[in-house]
């Protein structure tokens, strides 16, 4: 077990006074048997209401409404949490599904319907070549090397690149563009798997990077697929391995655009364009 101090501060600066509508937040960790929350804490500025509640997908939300018009909007969340998560690899798939293709059992299926849906249904077609160029649609492979295989193929082939405009590339655009952000891996993974028929769906949180020194983190997004018998599974195709002690989940969500961190809008003179700054930082104690 590892202890963890998360802290994650946004800052929205606006060159006039404008009125803040709602925002959502999602910024804290999942809790589960591999993840305990210890402390939180959340400081926001200006004056505000905070009401939590749990979504649709069972996350954490924070709804703020704000009392009163600023130039700043400061969010600053810290979690002291409890990481159990260390030996990724130790799960035993059930015998049904060992080998793909297999079909879920029918009682799962209609809780599992939602995430084998496709996002671009128009795209199927450069999914599937892919797919065949890369000799990863054959009958009577492992379930798990299907998905291992997968994984290393997209850290393997394309060029990260820190994107920060909003929103996600389409598997299309990653495929032409050879490149993408952490989000637009985990979209084309889980697309592809949603496209072989396995359930899937897209992760928001924190990936700790100790190397980086002290506080190294940043936010980040993977998939996790449903596999009987150990349940979901993290996937990360942006390092190219399954996810562990140093992946902390915050959201999960079945399309990849409805999990982000901060989300909301304002109301002030037309054209202003907020500066945005986000320090995430994560310590272990």
């Amino acid at each position: 077990m590892q202890r963890l101090k998360i802290r994650h501060l946004t800052v929205y600066r606006f060159s006039s006074a404008v009125t803040l509508l709602p925002h959502r937040l999602l910024l804290r960790p999942r809790e589960g048997h591999d993840l305990r929350i210890e402390a939180s804490k959340l400081d926001i500025s200006p004056a505000h209401r905070v009401k939590w509640r749990r979504d649709v997908f069972d996350n954490s939300m924070a709804v703020v409404s704000f009392q009163e018009t600023a130039q700043r909007l400061a969010i600053d969340s810290e979690v002291v949490i409890q990481h159990y998560e260390e030996a990724p690899l130790d799960f035993i798939v059930e015998d049904y599904a060992v080998d793909y293709p297999f079909e879920y059992r029918k009682e799962d299926r209609v809780d599992l319907a939602p995430f084998q849906q496709l996002v671009y249904p128009d795209q199927q077609a450069i999914v599937r070549d892919w797919l065949r160029d890369l000799n990863l649609m054959p009958g009577g492979v492992e379930t798990y090397v299907l998905l291992d295989r997968l994984n290393r193929t997209i850290t393997g082939e394309f060029q990260y690149r820190v994107r920060e405009e909003p929103g996600v590339q389409s598997p299309a655009q990653t495929l032409s563009n050879r490149s993408g952000s952490c989000r637009d891996y985990a979209t084309l993974f889980i697309e592809t798997c949603r496209f072989l028929g396995l359930a899937s769906r897209f992760v928001s949180g924190y990936s700790h990077v100790p190397e980086l020194g002290a506080g190294g983190a940043t936010t980040h997004a993977w998939a996790e697929v449903y596999l009987p018998g150990p349940g979901w599974k993290g996937f990360d195709p942006t390092a190219g391995e399954l996810t562990g002690s140093r992946h902390i989940p915050v959201a999960v969500a079945r399309h990849p655009e409805m999990a982000p961190p901060v989300a909301g809008s304002f109301v002030g003179p037309k054209g202003q364009i907020p500066m945005l700054t986000v320090d995430v930082r994560v310590t272990a104690l």
